[in-house]
């Protein structure tokens, strides 16, 4: 019988994982500069087949929800990058921006507590990066203060 391994080895060369990193820093410093609240970036190369990286963030309405959305293709392309999907849901609570090696969720704080990805990805790494913005606050929630 074939040992089953629980970690998922990674296919891509390290440019692009480096190339996913930077995509994904730069959503998170894009969500950031558009007011979103509790950004996370969680790295799921050794736990998932379908991306490297995730973004997780909580908007404060349905329109500071979409410019975020808007912010993070900007920011992604500015890296090279296109939206392969988007998607929201019917009652604007969730929007799912999909660049293949990151998948960013822009949630409102009731949807995002009751889908609660970063218990279902719970043995994710963090990943740190660090706002754009002067003075952020406490909007990073997995960054380490610098």
């Amino acid at each position: 019988m074939a040992e089953f391994s629980s970690r998922i080895p990674t296919s891509t060369s390290p440019e692009q994982q480096e190339q996913a990193l930077r995509v994904a820093v730069r959503i998170a410093q894009a969500l950031d500069e558009a007011n979103c609240e509790d950004i996370v970036v969680l790295d799921l190369r050794r736990l998932s087949q379908v991306t490297d990286y995730m973004v997780i963030a909580s908007g404060t309405s349905d329109r500071q929800m979409r410019t975020a959305g808007v912010r993070c293709e900007e920011a992604a392309e500015e890296l090279g990058e296109s939206t392969f999907r988007k998607q929201s849901d019917s009652g604007d609570t969730w929007i799912v921006l999909d660049f293949v090696d990151v998948v960013t969720h822009v949630f409102e704080p009731v949807a995002r507590a009751h889908y609660d990805l970063e218990l279902l990805w719970g043995d994710a790494p963090r990943v740190e990066w660090t706002p754009n913005r002067p003075n952020p606050g406490a909007r990073r929630g997995g960054a380490a203060d610098a």
